[in-house]
């Protein structure tokens, strides 16, 4: 009786493995959800639309884009995060989800390290200080001096963790006091800094771009350490004297933990043929963006490091968790 019963909890387990690996084999077999944690029209919002649909065309299915915004993406990652491990849920996170929102909110409902596995990092790039073209500086020198000379008096906007911790580490570098003013997406920031509410702002280039060359907004420098292609003539900020100052942002896109591997590396060798399309990457360097498409295991180390280094300079700023 025994040795039958281990020979059918046999059989069956066989056949439940079998089951899975044909479901596997087939995937996708139905349409793919993908969560944005941010709201339509911001560089998040792009970007997954650019990304979905070409996905989409490869695997032969439709990409549904879910915009979940929200302060900080926190609602739209924690969604991504609980979702059922089987490769038809994928979440766009912008880097702040991953290794910044851990080290400033108090309580998170979910754990990017335990919860999430690691698909691609899509893009790297450096942000766009913007002002608004009323403010008197035209450079980061003079944005500096005027606000200093009117501590206080001059606001700027801010979309979520990832430029709130830049934008305080700049402040704290040029000793300048300048006052936040939260913003549920980057839509609604740039309407604001247009129509002169908020006066600066540390904004993503696929946005920035467009407003900057039409004049809308005056762009003095960019973040990262090199000059960006898409915006030549801007220097960095770590050049116009802030020596060492950097603020990057950067795309991947990730899948709940325990999804099986075969998907995960299916998922992986898509989207990296995504990323590596002529048309893509000249749109990621139209748009001041790098294109990246990293393994899995690339990701996670990117994780993990970049991590660590947002937990120092928490410290460094004297940010306090919220």
């Amino acid at each position: 009786m025994k040795h039958a019963t281990r020979v059918l909890a046999g059989l069956l387990l066989t056949c439940t493995v079998a089951g899975a690996e044909a479901a596997e084999a087939k995937y996708p077999e139905r349409p793919i959800r993908f969560i944005v944690p941010f709201v339509p029209g911001g560089p998040s919002d792009i970007l997954s639309r650019l990304v979905g649909g070409k996905l989409g065309e490869q695997v032969g299915q439709t990409i549904v884009i879910d915009n979940r915004g929200s302060v900080g993406g926190v609602v739209g990652f924690e969604l991504g995060a609980k979702a059922a491990p089987d490769g038809y849920t994928l979440t766009l996170c912008a880097n702040s989800g991953l290794t910044i929102n851990p080290h400033v909110y108090l309580k998170l409902p979910y754990d990017p390290l335990r919860d999430y596995q690691p698909i691609t990092q899509l893009t790297t790039g450096g942000n766009v200080f913007v002002v608004h073209p009323s403010v008197a500086a035209k450079s980061v020198t003079e944005f500096i001096a005027l606000a200093k000379a009117k501590p206080g008096q001059l606001n700027h906007a801010t979309t979520g963790t990832g430029n709130l911790l830049g934008i305080a580490h700049f402040k704290l570098m040029a000793g300048v006091d300048v006052v936040n003013i939260p913003y549920k997406g980057t839509g609604q920031a740039v309407v604001a800094l247009i129509a002169g509410e908020v006066q600066m702002f540390f904004m993503n280039p696929l946005v920035a771009i467009t407003h900057v060359n039409s004049g809308k907004l005056r762009g003095l420098a960019v973040t990262s350490l090199t000059r960006n292609p898409a915006l030549p003539e801007l220097p960095t900020v770590s050049e116009s004297g802030l020596p060492g100052f950097q603020n990057i942002t950067w795309h991947s896109i990730v899948v709940p933990a325990g999804t099986p591997r075969p998907i995960v590396k299916r998922l992986n060798a898509e989207l990296v043929k995504v990323v590596n399309l002529p048309d893509v990457k000249e749109r990621f360097q139209g748009q001041g963006l790098t294109a990246v498409g990293s393994t899995p295991e690339q990701m996670g180390a990117l994780m993990r490091e970049e991590s660590m280094q947002v937990a120092k300079l928490v410290k460094q700023i004297g940010y306090k968790p919220q």
